[in-house]
């Protein structure tokens, strides 16, 4: 079967949400097509690739089709929509290599080791910590100050019990009122997929952040979802309002807009990722 029956077959499938779908195929189609190859279909049409099943000389593919339903995208605004019991929460990034390699690469490029004070807008339960924590050693952890700020109680409160760990401070404040707090400067802020927030400006945000809250050799990392998570699963293409299929004009514009303004203020910028998009910056000299 060619990939273009294959795709029109996708097409035209019928089958409701939760059923899974079977194709099968002789084992050397499965091997000139590649795996990675069904794994890309089936994340186009919201379903997620089983455990193929081997008979004789075929191979059955088989795709599970997503509860588009089931998303936390299409949950209400407030402070719990990223909660402990919502299902954004149940949702661990770092799970997911496509996301986990870019975001240590980001951290190597601004040289983690070396930032004392480090910020996290829109922490929630602290997975970035986490990695960070991981990749460096006990001593070179504990010699450094993390603030972690979430609009979200209940997911402050679970960081606050999750981590023990005397140098870190997990605070419940909106974003957009950050001069009520007495934060000072901090040599590294980070944002994953959070200044995108449809409450916040993003432009004006992200100028205050970096005026007020960066020192003057400090570094930034951004996150910008391209992606969708849908029945748990992450899904490639960034969800824009009024559209059904992926369309990226926004992320695209705030990712230069970022940039621009950074490169002004002799910042080496790069953008990496794939399923989230990393802006990364550091100081020029």
């Amino acid at each position: 079967m060619k990939t273009k029956e294959l795709l029109e077959l996708f097409q035209n499938s019928k089958g409701q949400e939760k059923e899974i779908l079977e194709v099968k195929l002789l084992n050397e189609e499965v091997d000139s097509i590649g795996y990675k190859a069904f794994v890309d279909l089936a994340q186009l049409f919201f379903m997620k690739m089983l455990s193929p099943i081997y008979e004789n000389n075929k191979t059955i593919l088989r795709f599970y089709k997503l509860d588009t339903s089931s998303s936390f995208h299409k949950t209400q605004n407030g402070t719990e929509k990223y909660g402990v019991d919502s299902e954004f929460f149940s949702i661990d990034k770092t799970k997911q290599f496509s996301f986990l390699y870019y975001y240590q690469q980001a951290l190597r490029f601004i040289n983690i080791k070396d930032k004392k004070r480090i910020l996290n807008l829109g922490i929630n339960r602290g997975d970035e910590f986490k990695v960070i924590k991981e990749m460096l050693g006990v001593d070179e952890f504990k010699d450094k100050e993390f603030v972690g700020i979430d609009y979200s109680t209940s997911a402050i409160k679970f960081a606050k019990n999750d981590f023990d760990d005397k140098n870190i401070s997990f605070i419940r404040h909106d974003i957009n009122a950050l001069d009520e707090l007495n934060l000072g400067k901090f040599d590294l802020i980070i944002s994953i997929g959070t200044l995108q927030s449809s409450n916040i400006n993003f432009n004006s945000t992200f100028m205050s952040i970096y005026q007020n809250y960066l020192k003057k050799d400090g570094a930034i990392i951004l996150g910008f979802p391209n992606c969708r998570w849908i029945d748990a699963e992450m899904i490639y293409g960034a969800k824009a309002p009024n559209y059904a299929f992926s369309e990226m004009s926004l992320v695209l514009k705030d990712i230069h807009f970022c940039k621009k303004y950074l490169q002004q203020k002799k910042y080496r910028v790069v953008i990496t990722g794939k399923d989230y998009l990393f802006l990364t910056a550091r100081k020029i000299g």
